[in-house]
């Protein structure tokens, strides 16, 4: 009954959506077609939310976003990426502020790459409850008949539609949507383009991670992404060194040949690193999808930097984020992009309060190239010297550029990214080659990070079978090593959170012949709150993850303290009966309590049968 009634609903929806298409076209010219935009340099494009207020509940005025275009304008864009269309209005009223301009100006020349929002079934409900397998019919037809209509509606200047923002992205833990549900969507829209609903001008794509189209873990590739890549009109990929600064630090810091290297030379170093990084990621899309023998033009529909952050990419973190580090990377990547003729939405126009409603000077608000006090930030000082801004407002005042225009005091309080040689570790590379992934790990020790044990040369140990990186759950905390190879886990404010050892490989480790033995590691830190420690197998990612823990706290058996305590904890415990194969979180750490700022160090990690 319950499907039926969903049938029911959908077939409402499109014939509503189709009778308003036909009966509130306008009549624009339908402008450059989208191959002669995409690709083009002289069509920038640019990333465009442009809220002003801490929520989207209160979206922008047609007047406010007149504004906006004409400041974008004055830059040189002419391609805008929106990401919601029956969610909001911005989308709606964003395509009538280009319709009106374009009426008063027929010189004037804007055009919209228009996101449609996919999720799963009931996503935003709560941890376990999301069925990804599918997808949230209901919001899902409304916001892509919204896309229909407006498309239809505005043919001059919707170029092309993308299904998705990053909901191939298993990482979205709340909403993510696995290829299929993408593809059914891209399919009903290419449908549209033949039966003449939509323009045959439009091009047809979804806009997700450079991992979620192939280009990096090989848990992404499946028939399904292979048929959606066959399906859309271009690959609409996201690229962010600025995140891999903290998470996968391996591209950033200053290398020991560069110390010597004056303040700017070392940040610019460092900086087109992170372009490289970028550049990298979109030619491993490419090479996924050549592999499969399919030609398809690939764009960038998301790149940009931060220009300030308080946590993980500020002053006690990678030191990532500020205006001036911004502006190298956005020069960097349009000289890449425009070379190899790349589409490249760089994100983005203007900062965004609401994406950081909770902490204000977190990055997600600071991303933008113009802030809310109306200052131009560095990237883009050069054009208003040129006096590209003159005459133009926003919320009805002038533009003035950050920092008090002083580039000297901008270069001073910008700050040098790390030295390489200095940053902590952030995974574990002792490995055996020998051994496989998943085979059966025969050894009497398995040695995960001991200084005082050389399995090289003890006969009954050995490493693991491949790369261990030190992931921190969804920025809950800190974890990182240090050159003694202690490790240390730096909680963060939040209602909960965890961090990982996690095994970089397709399968885990095989440990059932450590079933009755133990794991051991060295322990010390603040003892005033919860949490909880052991292993995992399977895969978050591919909904199979099982967690095998033991709790540690003031009031329980297993304590930490200020000083080192050895503890060794019998498998049986942690696992019960269950035998511990695919192991593929080597150590793990888990608490559902709120502690801020504590800190927990552990060293001499190893499994073993006595």
């Amino acid at each position: 009954m319950a499907t039926l009634i969903t049938r029911i609903v959908y077939i409402v929806l499109l014939l509503l959506c189709i009778t308003n298409v036909n009966s509130l076209s306008v009549k624009n010219d339908n402008g450059r077609p989208a191959s002669e935009i995409f690709g083009n340099p002289s069509y920038r494009a640019m990333s465009y939310g442009g809220y002003r207020e801490s929520s989207r509940d209160i979206p922008p005025t047609i007047e406010e976003i007149t504004e906006d275009l004409k400041i974008l304008e004055a830059i040189g864009i002419k391609l805008l990426r929106t990401y919601n269309t029956s969610q909001y209005p911005f989308a709606e009223r964003l395509l009538a502020a280009i319709h009106r301009l374009k009426r008063q100006d027929p010189n004037f020349e804007m055009y919209v790459m228009l996101g449609a929002w996919i999720e799963a079934h009931d996503s935003w409900v709560g941890a376990g409850a999301t069925d990804h397998s599918r997808g949230n019919v209901i919001n899902n037809t409304h916001e892509i008949n919204k896309a229909i209509f407006l498309a239809s509606t505005y043919r001059g200047i919707v170029k092309a539609i993308s299904v998705g923002n990053e909901a191939m992205a298993r990482w979205a833990v709340q909403y993510h949507v696995y290829p299929k549900t993408i593809l059914r969507w891209v399919e009903y829209l290419q449908k549209q383009k033949q039966l003449g609903v939509l323009s045959p001008d439009i091009w047809i794509t979804s806009s997700d991670n450079y991992e979620s189209w192939g280009g990096g873990n090989k848990s992404y590739h499946s028939d399904g992404l292979t048929q959606l890549i066959e399906a859309v009109d271009f690959l609409s990929i996201h690229t962010y060194p600025f995140h891999d600064s903290f998470y996968n630090s391996d591209y950033w810091g200053v290398l020991p040949e560069e110390e010597n290297f004056q303040k700017r030379e070392m940040i610019q170093s460092t900086m087109r690193r992170a372009a490289e990084l970028s550049e990298s990621q979109y030619k491993a899309v490419v090479n996924h999808v050549n592999s499969l023998q399919i030609s398809k033009p690939i764009h960038i529909g998301e790149s940009g930097w931060a220009s300030s952050d308080n946590v993980a990419y500020g002053s006690s973190g990678s030191k990532a984020a500020d205006e001036y580090k911004q502006q190298l990377y956005l020069t960097y990547m349009r000289e890449w992009s425009d070379q190899n003729k790349i589409t490249l939405f760089y994100f983005e126009a203007f900062d965004e309060q609401w994406k950081e409603d909770s902490n204000k000077l977190g990055s997600e608000a600071h991303f933008g190239l113009i802030n809310l006090n109306n200052e131009v930030k560095y990237a883009l000082w050069e054009h208003f010297d040129r006096g590209l801004f003159r005459g133009l407002l926003r919320g009805g005042k002038p533009l003035v550029k950050s920092n008090g225009g002083s580039e000297v005091s901008l270069i001073n309080s910008v700050l040098v990214p790390p030295f390489k040689r200095m940053m902590p570790v952030k995974k574990i590379s002792s490995v055996n080659t020998n051994n496989n992934p998943g085979d059966v790990i025969r050894f009497n020790r398995y040695i995960v990070s001991h200084p005082g044990v050389d399995p090289s040369i003890a006969t009954d140990a050995t490493y693991p079978s491949a790369i261990i990186n030190l992931i921190a759950w969804e920025g809950t905390a800190t974890i990182a090593m240090s050159f003694q190879d202690v490790i240390t886990i730096e909680t963060r404010n939040g209602d909960w959170w965890g961090a990982s050892l996690e095994i970089q490989a397709s399968e885990g480790e095989d440990l059932s012949e450590f079933s009755n033995g133990y794991l051991n590691f060295d322990i010390k830190g603040d003892a005033d709150f919860a949490f909880n420690v052991g292993y995992q197998t399977g895969r978050f990612l591919e909904g199979n993850q099982k967690n095998y823990f033991v709790p540690f706290g003031p009031y329980e058996r297993y304590k930490i303290s200020k000083t080192w305590n050895s503890v060794k904890i019998p498998m049986s415990e942690l696992s019960g009966t269950a035998t511990p194969i695919d192991v593929t979180g080597i150590l793990s750490f888990l608490s559902q309590g709120i502690g801020k700022n504590k800190h927990i160090q552990l060293k001499n990690i190893f499994y073993s049968k006595q």
